[in-house]
């Protein structure tokens, strides 16, 4: 009579990997998806601060800044924001006022590439 070993048997095992696995494949699409919806949101949010910065840089100075950076230099911003697309906060793309007398950056727009859960493409946000 052989005597009883604590411990696991691989068909235990296996199923316990099973399980796992199982939950994974439920788990992981779901998170992958959250990470791109919340750099999306990440993306619109910063476009909106940049954009209320230059408003009110326009409304205190009349005038638009030269660059980003011009916010930074004035305390408009602590710091130009990362684009969370392209992980760079150099990729911003910067609009040109419509006006040719009212000269400097008027809006800002995302230099990433692809489009968002609509169907909108980054840089027409």
């Amino acid at each position: 009579m052989r005597a009883h070993r604590p411990g696991f048997t691989l068909i235990e095992m296996l199923v316990v990997m099973v399980v796992i696995a199982l939950l994974l494949t439920l788990a992981l699409p779901r998170y992958i998806g959250s990470l791109e919806q919340a750099r999306e949101r990440v993306l619109r949010e910063n476009l909106k601060i940049m954009r209320v910065s230059l408003d009110k840089f326009y409304a205190d100075r009349g005038r638009f800044p030269d660059t980003l950076a011009d916010l930074v230099e004035h305390n408009y911003l602590r710091a130009v924001p990362i684009d969370p697309m392209t992980e760079s906060a150099l990729t911003w793309i910067a609009v040109p006022a419509a006006d040719a007398e009212a000269a400097g950056v008027a809006d800002v727009k995302s230099g990433a590439a692809g489009t968002d859960k609509e169907g909108n493409a980054y840089e027409s946000l």
